[in-house]
């Protein structure tokens, strides 16, 4: 049996409206009073619209209201469209008027606080109708699907959005320049076994999972990885060197500005390259949008190519300012 498609004319508007309303707040009561109609008819909207695409959208347990796989698949799709509808229509009716565009943006914690967040007011500089509306949560992997554009740590992986690497991770060891002094001549196993290891929280994976291959990969098999501090960012685990304990895994073009002003130190040439990288994340369609767009080209030109030689040179400026 072949694919079946619904004809765009018989778009069932208000239902769709009605989902989003029941899936943002989880509740066809509270969706009922925002979106100004009764809860009957709310209701009706909803089994109109499964009925229509042979899919329950909710799950409806006793006390909690809950999506479905059908229902998380919709939901951002209704979301982007109505969004970018409400865009056009306002840019039609302010034509002539400064109107202001919200871009969602993920970041992980470490990169919006370290490199991004003090360097946003350039981009609102350029771009002031654009505002940017920023979520940082922990996590590795592909970023949620209400977002406009993403910057996430992640492996390469083949998916449906633009994905380009902004730059390949480089773990190093580092360290307060006090520890590096009092340890100078000693080998890496004796340095590592000698100090206390400082860990960075992967999700999903061991919480020594990353000193656990760098010690691999240096043939220290029998060195004993699994104590010390565990952060959940890497700014935290940074901070706690800066503090004058502890040593960590950091990646080079991350905290470029703190090795390059002498605040933490690398005493072993020593990296692990375990295939992480930062990626910029844009759905395909959304290209088209200037907004989403302009922030794109903002991203890459600020933080593509890390590896490169202008690495120092542009977190010395971002430390600076």
């Amino acid at each position: 049996m072949g694919k079946t498609t619904i004809d765009r004319r018989w778009l069932p508007l208000n239902a769709l409206r009605a989902f989003e309303g029941v899936a943002q707040h989880l509740s066809f009561t509270a969706a009922a009073n925002a979106l100004l109609i009764s809860q009957s008819a709310l209701s009706r909207h909803v089994i109109a619209l499964e009925k229509l695409i042979g899919a329950q959208l909710f799950e409806r347990r006793p006390h909690a209201l809950v999506l479905t796989k059908a229902g998380q698949h919709l939901l951002p799709a209704v979301m982007k469209s109505f969004d970018r509808l409400e865009y056009a229509l306002d840019d039609i009716r302010n034509e002539g008027a400064a109107a202001l565009r919200t871009l969602r943006v993920q970041m992980p914690p470490s990169f919006a606080a370290h490199l991004a967040v003090p360097i946003l007011r350039d981009f609102r500089r350029a771009a002031a109708e654009v505002e940017i509306d920023l979520v940082s949560p922990y996590g590795v992997g592909p970023p949620p699907s209400d977002v406009d554009v993403a910057v996430v740590y992640s492996k390469p992986m083949v998916t449906d959005s633009v994905r380009d690497l902004l730059w390949p991770v480089h773990l190093n060891v580092v360290c307060h320049p006090n520890i590096a002094a009092r340890c100078a001549g000693a080998s890496l196993g004796d340095f590592i076994a000698a100090n206390e290891l400082v860990h960075v929280r992967l999700s999903d994976l061991p919480r020594h999972h990353l000193w656990s291959q760098f010690v691999r990969q240096a043939g220290l098999h029998s060195l004993n990885v699994e104590r010390g501090l565990v952060f959940d960012t890497a700014l935290l685990a940074v901070q706690y060197a800066l503090s004058g304990e502890g040593i960590a895994l950091i990646d080079n073009y991350l905290f470029a500005d703190y090795i390059g002003t002498g605040r933490l130190v690398k005493p072993f040439e020593d990296t692990l390259d375990d295939g992480y990288g930062y990626y910029l994340i844009t759905h395909p369609e959304a290209l088209s949008d200037t907004a989403i767009a302009l922030f794109r080209s903002w991203l890459i030109e600020r933080f593509g190519n890390g590896a490169g030689t202008g690495a120092s040179n542009l977190h010395l400026a971002v430390s600076n300012e």
